[in-house]
């Protein structure tokens, strides 16, 4: 049976680099890679980051109902394409969406059995730096991305997992640990030798990580408060 596993995340907190790494440890994970009608950035390339198609083209997929999810993020939309979770079923294999807080909640209604992370920045000034660090974005844009970031953590609790991705190589360990977990639960079968794996995305679940979220969401409600830089 294949699970399917979310992962939303602010702009800037690192995801991307996380699910790559991830993707090259964990055997077995298909990964969808979304439809969007922005503009490639960088050195970005067409089915390799997204598909970059034009909105009659991404219009005319919703039209014929070929998402499992779409929103408009920015001004432009983004969808993950149902045959992505058909290719993973018919191989046997699990499935990896990278998505935001919109997707994730239409994915959920649609499969409640799905495993959902939120990756959280340490920080609303760590994530800041990020973002202006990757000089991807004029400023204007920066602080619409952090003013979303906002909004976005808001929606922690709506998660099984959440992972703090303050060292990259801790976050990666973590968010292996979850995958191979939901894995050895499914499967019903673990050993001693599994203990680790288990205890590790233990700590990351939602309700034995409240204390450690305090301070980054005060940090988020004191820049909206004071109506950041």
């Amino acid at each position: 049976m294949t699970t399917v596993y979310i992962i939303s995340a602010p702009s800037g907190s690192g995801k991307s680099t996380l699910v790559d790494k991830v993707r090259e440890i964990v055997a077995g994970l298909d990964f969808s890679i979304s439809y969007t009608t922005r503009p490639p950035r960088g050195t970005e390339q067409n089915g390799r980051e997204y598909f970059f198609v034009p909105r009659s083209e991404f219009e005319e997929m919703v039209r014929k109902d070929e998402f499992l999810e779409h929103a408009d993020v920015f001004g432009h939309g983004y969808g993950t394409a149902k045959r992505f979770l058909r290719q993973a079923e018919r191989s046997g294999r699990d499935l990896l969406l990278d998505i935001d807080v919109q997707g994730a909640e239409q994915i959920k209604r649609t499969l409640p059995e799905a495993v959902s992370i939120f990756i959280m920045p340490p920080d609303r000034k760590i994530l800041e730096a990020r973002l202006r660090k990757r000089s991807l974005d004029a400023e204007g844009v920066i602080q619409r991305r952090l003013v979303t970031a906002s909004r976005e953590i808001e929606n922690y609790e709506k998660y099984d997992y959440i992972l703090i991705n303050d060292r990259l190589d801790e976050s990666i360990q973590a968010l292996t640990a979850i995958l191979l977990a939901e894995r050895l639960r499914r499967s019903g079968v673990h050993g001693s030798d599994d203990a680790e794996t288990l205890a590790k995305a233990e700590g990351c679940r939602l309700s034995n990580i409240r204390e450690r979220l305090q301070p980054i969401l005060a940090s988020f409600a004191t820049a909206a408060t004071s109506g950041g830089r």
